[in-house]
């Protein structure tokens, strides 16, 4: 299993994971050009690719998503509840339902419900072969029930989306500072730190920080949060950035 980042931010989100010979798109917030780019660099082609994951409907996940299926034969898998916000996207006949639990091709996903104002937000916990990963970012909290479910996997990318100093000081008007650090808003530096504290285990190997926010946080900030949990050696942590491509991560 393989995980690189393409954008992570408020300006567009993509991420591209490889499991063998089955490969996902998560979120289509970048241009179709973008994309083709990035996966020819990589010699890869949309042809490689079994599907799209979406998170939830909000632009900056989903506004190069028509494109894409309007040029490709992929197919998008999202929640029946997402998918009224996401119609003028996504033809009904490209979409795929999907349950709490499902399967494509060997990849077993299981959702993460998220708690943000878009409805059916998700995120993802990902398994094939030994190997496993999650996938959370645009959520207010996490349930402690998946916290349990969270625990101990190989690979976690999480929001850090913002400082909350940075925040409350910052230039935002008070009704966007509140939506931010409200249930349904974004994780903060401190948030994720405690989050990750509960649930890294002895076959963590990777942990990358996404979704910062540019006006809130700065990837310092995010970092020296982490370094506080004074992490074993073997865990290497990267942040995800929103106009540098990440490495091709080995889960």
């Amino acid at each position: 299993m393989k995980i690189k980042t393409i954008a992570s931010g408020s300006k567009g989100n993509c991420t591209i994971v490889l499991c063998n010979e089955t490969n996902l798109i998560i979120d289509m917030g970048i241009s179709f050009l973008t994309l083709k780019k990035t996966l020819e660099e990589n010699s890869l082609s949309f042809e490689d690719f079994s599907g799209i994951l979406v998170t939830h409907c909000h632009k900056d996940h989903t506004k190069g998503l028509a494109t894409l299926l309007n040029k490709t034969k992929l197919n998008v898998y999202i929640p029946e509840g997402m998918y009224e916000s996401l119609k003028e996207f996504i033809p009904y006949p490209k979409c795929i339902f999907i349950e709490d639990q499902f399967n494509i091709n060997d990849v077993e996903i299981e959702l993460i419900h998220t708690s943000h104002d878009a409805p059916s937000s998700v995120g993802y916990i990902m398994s094939q072969e030994e190997k496993s990963l999650v996938y959370v970012t645009d959520t207010g909290y996490i349930n402690r029930k998946y916290l349990e479910k969270m625990k101990n996997k190989d690979c976690y990318l999480i929001e850090s989306n913002h400082d909350e100093v940075m925040l409350m000081d910052g230039p935002y008007p008070r009704f966007l500072k509140e939506r931010v650090i409200s249930d349904s808003g974004h994780l903060s530096n401190k948030t994720t730190s405690s989050y990750l504290n509960k649930i890294i285990g002895p076959k963590t190997k990777t942990i990358i920080l996404a979704h910062l926010s540019e006006t809130n946080n700065t990837k310092e900030k995010a970092m020296e949060a982490i370094q506080e949990l004074n992490l074993s050696k073997e865990i290497k942590v990267y942040i995800a950035d929103q106009y540098v491509e990440g490495p091709m991560i080995e889960v």
